[in-house]
């Protein structure tokens, strides 16, 4: 008895079959990564396919903040998801660009991640722009010029003014308009600024000078003599008002605060007819005499009862 596989009709039956049945398609070929627009839910995306944002305000970052985020990556991974929109698609991947959280992105490398939570927004250039000043404005780590620089990109780019740039980034009018007037300091100031050899309260201080080389004189005074905010005041406005900073020793020098030392003080100027001073602190002090020649000096000897 002839097997199934030798059956002449059962071949003719399985060839007829096939003929009447279409024929099955190949498996197509897995298509092109494309962007995926999450609407609101952060997407797992390679820290490679993320470009740096052209756009970004902040030009320095603190390495060992940096080291530290990247540790708590390490342990706890990211916590906020970065921002990010689709770029072109290169060599048939996905390709974003960053808009907000790149201290997020540059810690997740050094956390040898391979991967980073993030939500992908479609946005024109001048949000992006938008987006990554007023998000760096509304963290505390911006240097102070950074923060000139930002402002003054929302008022050039997007024509805000102070108070619409306040809005939007929290901050009151006043200080926006602070800020502002760091751009007026010469280069060289803006540069210790912006290490922070200088707070933001010096520069704010020194801008009270007329000209860019007394600006830059008296910066270099404050710097060699590590002088306070305060400190800095005081002697800005002396710059300014010489006569009133002498006028003011003078009244300090010539009227002690206790009336006892002060009435001393006038009657040793009526017995010698020259310039006494006495500085006194709780009964402890110096007693100064000024004379402008010999003869002075004489008299001096004499009333203290040392004549020659």
């Amino acid at each position: 008895m002839p097997t199934a596989t030798h059956d002449p009709k059962r071949r003719a039956l399985g060839k007829g079959l096939e003929s009447l049945l279409p024929a099955r398609p190949a498996t197509p070929p897995p298509a092109p990564v494309t962007h995926v627009e999450s609407n609101g839910k952060p997407l797992e995306i390679p820290l490679d396919h993320i470009e740096r944002n052209p756009w970004q305000t902040r030009t320095q970052f603190d390495e060992a903040k940096l080291q530290e985020l990247a540790q708590s990556i390490v342990v706890s991974g990211v916590v906020q998801p970065i921002v990010v929109r689709p770029l072109s698609q290169k060599n048939g991947e996905a390709r974003y660009q960053l808009i907000t959280g790149e201290r997020r992105w540059l810690a997740s490398r050094k956390a040898q991640k391979t991967t980073i939570p993030a939500i992908v927004r479609q946005v024109a250039d001048e949000q992006v722009l938008e987006m990554t000043i007023i998000e760096n404005l509304q963290r505390a780590d911006l240097n102070p010029m950074e923060q000139a620089r930002a402002y003054q990109r929302l008022s050039q780019d997007f024509q805000l003014t102070q108070e619409q740039m306040a809005t939007r980034t929290g901050k009151e009018r006043a200080s926006v308009a602070n800020f502002l007037r760091l751009l007026k300091l010469p280069e060289t100031v803006q540069q210790k600024v912006e290490s922070g050899d200088l707070s933001f309260g010096h520069a704010r201080t020194l801008l009270a000078l007329e000209s860019p080389e007394s600006i830059t004189s008296a910066a270099l005074k404050v710097l060699a003599l590590s002088l306070s905010v305060r400190q800095t005041e005081s002697y800005v406005q002396n710059l300014i008002n010489p006569e009133a900073k002498q006028k003011k020793e003078d009244k300090q020098q010539a009227q002690p605060e206790d009336p006892n030392v002060r009435e001393a003080q006038d009657r040793l100027q009526r017995t010698l007819g020259l310039k006494v001073r006495i500085e006194d602190k709780k009964g402890k002090g110096k007693v100064i005499i000024e004379y402008s020649g010999l003869e002075d000096f004489d008299a001096i000897l004499t009333a203290l009862g040392q004549e020659k």
